[in-house]
């Protein structure tokens, strides 16, 4: 049964590494690490999930390439996975090579979950285009793609221009590192079939999955794809999910489920909470 574990927030509180090799050893598929670099103080944005203030824990994340490189030195077989990477807010040349590096190391176990942001002061703090995000996004991604697969890489767009370069190493996953998209946007299905490999959706039920699976689908035919390239990662359920309803999304379409994990203070406290939510989830 794929499931995956999501670090709680604060996410720095418990090393990223013991979190990872224990639950490699319970059984969990993936561990999935997520980023806010910066919250402003005075924002008029409202949180996604209530519209309202963002909650404090949101100060608190870590860096998550930071935080998975810990968990790949000690672990063999866990899939390292970000949920989400902010890609407007990030210079695709440097990502590129982190992404690269880090799936290298692992030996070709990194999953790229991304997205392109809620919050406006945030976005434009960091130098992306709030308004168009979604295309500075799939730009991004395309730039990147040329240089995980190019020997001589270039890109001449309107976000990012640049001439011949060299990039490595190469990811061990080939072409690249699967790109999952983040979000319930009316058109992230079409944009997943257009430039991505998978969809990363949260706050849904096993009924939306299931419709997402059949357009997917279908937009993969329409474009030549093959429907099976095209996954479908929930991510993000509460701690009391139980193994009931993880069944209910795979059997719904999703290749793997990730849930999160509460927050602990200890090594002792996150080791037996993880131990709790094996028997819990995982068959």
């Amino acid at each position: 049964m794929a499931v995956g574990i999501v670090a709680p927030l604060p996410a720095y509180t418990v090393d990223a590494a013991f979190i990872a090799q224990k639950a490699e050893g319970l059984g969990f598929e993936s561990i999935w690490y997520h980023e806010h670099p910066i919250l402003p103080v005075h924002s008029d944005t409202g949180f996604p999930a209530t519209g309202g203030d963002i909650p404090e824990t949101y100060r608190h994340l870590t860096d998550p390439y930071i935080a998975l490189a810990r968990a790949s030195a000690v672990t063999d077989r866990i899939i390292l996975a970000t949920g989400i990477t902010l890609v407007p807010e990030r210079n695709p040349l440097i990502l590129a090579k982190e992404i690269a590096a880090l799936d290298h190391y692992s030996g070709g176990r990194f999953l790229f979950g991304i997205g392109a942001g809620w919050n406006r002061e945030e976005t434009t703090i960091m130098g992306g285009d709030f308004d168009h995000r979604w295309a500075q996004t799939r730009e991004a991604v395309l730039a990147m793609k040329e240089l995980w697969t190019k020997d001589e890489a270039e890109f001449h767009g309107r976000y990012y221009d640049f001439p011949p370069v060299y990039c490595y190493p190469k990811p061990v996953q080939k072409p690249h590192p699967p790109v999952l998209l983040g979000g319930n946007a009316p058109n992230v299905l079409q944009r997943v079939a257009r430039w991505g490999d998978g969809w990363l959706p949260t706050r849904v039920s096993p009924a939306q999955v299931e419709e997402g699976r059949k357009i997917l689908d279908t937009l993969a035919v329409e474009r030549g794809r093959d429907p099976a390239s095209l996954t479908i990662s929930v991510f993000g359920q509460p701690p009391e999910t139980d193994r009931d309803q993880i069944e209910a999304f795979l059997n719904a379409g999703a290749e793997r489920v990730s849930v999160w994990a509460s927050h602990c203070e200890t090594e002792a406290e996150m080791g037996e909470q993880l131990e709790r939510m094996a028997d819990a989830l995982i068959a």
